[in-house]
């Protein structure tokens, strides 16, 4: 169709809003920057740890990262595939219709994930997503880290004298899920969890779903992790050691210090049951404390949370878990150590 007699053809095209906008660099392209100015001055950051006390902290924010990533690229994949592949039907099936059936059932299937805390937070995000009761993704949250099978088989080779002290963490550990489970059922609102909005993860593809939700969920759950790591190493380096011998004789005060560290540490579910049979000088009841809050209540867990569910979430979960896992652990260990 020829344009009409009168019109300008010189002026210049019509620009729409959408074209008008700027780009914006997503969270993808600013890790690439941070990565390339990281290894363009890395003289320069060589430089600034010379301290000891950096490089401690710098060797813990490490160890924390490197051992919670390869389950947090876990727990995203999963995320994804949950988001892609699973119909939100399959979970009606699976679970009870009875949301209190359905915690004990979704705590139980923790024991099958083999995963850290970081893989279960997106997971559990995503069984919210696809219409599971929220109490009962919860329970699967609090029990996937403490009661799989890679956890409970390196507390049984971590404590070869005391095989009841695995026993012990998972009995704590399940129970503790499933009470919190209970009480978010009877307590919780859902104006206190914030689900993000996923309409945008919705791909052409379930291929392209999977690819959109794991990369999202990666990149938001791990700049939440970093934050973590960096405060759990800056509290490790400035908490004097000598503090921990002080209250080891004091069996309640032992117990507070334990689970005040399990949070501070935030160690991975499969490595901290080494840590806690290295400190010989607490009881086992005080280091089955350590062990079942390690795994439902630390520094990255907590932002982690927050990033994820949001402040409100985090600000009522992390302390109701950090409670009845304290009350939890100190009757198992009081009745099987």
């Amino acid at each position: 169709m020829s344009p009409p007699p009168d019109a300008d053809l010189s002026a210049p095209p019509t620009v729409t809003p959408a074209a008008k906008a700027r780009w914006r660099p997503g969270g993808l392209e600013l890790l690439t920057v941070g990565l390339v100015l990281v290894l363009v001055g890395q003289r320069w950051i060589v430089d600034l740890f010379d301290s000891p006390r950096l490089q401690a902290g710098a060797t813990i924010f490490v160890s924390i990262v490197v051992q919670a990533l390869p389950f947090l690229v876990l727990g995203v994949v999963l995320s994804g595939a949950i988001a892609a592949f699973v119909p939100a039907s399959f979970w009606q099936r699976a679970l009870p219709s009875r949301p209190g059936l359905a915690v004990p059932v979704a705590g139980c299937a923790g024991a099958v994930l083999p995963g850290c805390e970081c893989a279960s937070v997106p997971v559990a995000g995503g069984l919210i997503a696809r219409g599971v009761a929220p109490a009962a993704a919860l329970a699967f949250l609090l029990s996937a880290p403490a009661i799989n099978p890679i956890v409970i088989a390196s507390t049984f080779v971590a404590f070869p004298n005391d095989p009841l002290m695995a026993v012990a963490r998972f009995l704590a550990s399940l129970v503790t899920a499933v009470v919190i489970g209970w009480l978010w059922l009877r307590l919780g609102k859902d104006d206190w969890i914030r689900m993000p909005r996923r309409d945008h993860l919705v791909g052409q593809t379930d291929w392209h779903t999977f690819r959109l939700t794991a990369t999202h969920d990666f990149l938001h759950a791990g700049g939440y992790l970093v934050i973590g790591g960096l405060t759990a190493a800056a509290l490790n380096v400035l908490v004097p050691r000598d503090w921990l011998q002080t209250v080891a004789d004091n069996p309640w005060l032992s117990v507070f210090a334990m689970a005040l560290l399990a949070v501070v540490l935030s160690i991975c579910s499969e490595a901290d049951a080494f840590v806690a049979a290295s400190l010989t000088e607490f009881s086992l009841t005080s280091r089955l404390v350590f062990l079942v809050v390690g795994p439902m209540v630390d520094l990255k867990l907590i932002a982690l949370q927050s990033g994820t569910f949001g402040k409100s979430f985090a600000s009522r979960f992390a302390p109701a878990t950090l409670v009845v896992a304290i009350v939890t652990s100190v009757v198992v260990g009081g009745w099987l150590l």
